[in-house]
């Protein structure tokens, strides 16, 4: 894919981005990646994490995998006993059928191991671009992938970067304007600073880093509704 030209201070922008993050905890599924590094427990965070919020993802996530920690144990695992243990997270019982097809997919059409394919990851039921993206850069840590949330898709519509409607929409063109060095962490920088400063309704913008080179920033009140998506 050809680069076109990047926002204008990018580097500047991340760099003031990072800065403004490192004081904020890790999302928990690039956490989980980072010290687990195991592509089957990243996985499965992501699926738990989807409509909730990380401060119950976390402690569900690790006490299910302490009891199964591996797709022939989750498979194993009676459905209501693993719905028991996820309760706590949104949609639990769907998750829970979800997270069992998925384990026996998993050990029936690829010997127990997680594909390292992103096409193959997105033939898994229920795994979408965002969740395939997130399983290959912190489940595999590829560099090619930019893992796109709801965060990823608000914040480069508010700098001005981008003009786009769904999050699928969004990682195509950061991908066309974004360095790839860039790539591997640019969902963390801009989850973090989605969830504590550029939020959706109500967003800091007088103790933002990055105000100046914002396009909302400088909107009218009464045009600023249309970016808080």
């Amino acid at each position: 894919m050809k680069l076109t030209r990047p926002p204008k201070n990018l580097d500047k922008i991340i760099t003031l981005l990072k800065k403004e993050v490192r004081h904020f905890e890790n999302p928990v599924v690039s956490k989980i990646g980072e010290i687990q590094k195991d592509p089957f427990k990243v996985l499965i965070s992501c699926i738990l994490s989807l409509r909730t919020q990380d401060k119950t993802t976390g402690p569900i996530a690790l006490k299910l995998f302490s009891m199964a920690d591996a797709p022939k144990k989750i498979a194993k695992m009676p459905l209501k006993k693993l719905q028991k243990i996820i309760k706590p997270v949104n949609y639990y019982i769907t998750k829970s059928k979800r997270i069992k097809e998925i384990s026996k997919t998993i050990i029936g059409k690829y010997k127990g191991k997680v594909p390292d394919s992103f096409e193959e990851l997105m033939q898994l039921k229920g795994v979408g671009r965002k969740t395939a993206n997130i399983v290959m850069t912190y489940g595999f840590f590829k560099k090619d992938y930019i893992p796109v949330d709801t965060h990823c898709h608000r914040i480069p519509n508010r700098l001005g970067w981008i003009n786009t409607k769904t999050p699928e929409q969004t990682e195509f063109e950061l991908k066309k304007i974004l360095p790839k060095k860039h790539w591997k962490d640019f969902n963390d920088i801009f989850v973090l600073f989605g969830q504590n400063i550029c939020r959706p309704i109500g967003p800091h913008c007088w103790e933002c880093p990055i105000n100046k080179y914002c396009k909302y920033y400088k909107l009218p009140p009464l045009l600023k509704t249309e970016y808080s998506r």
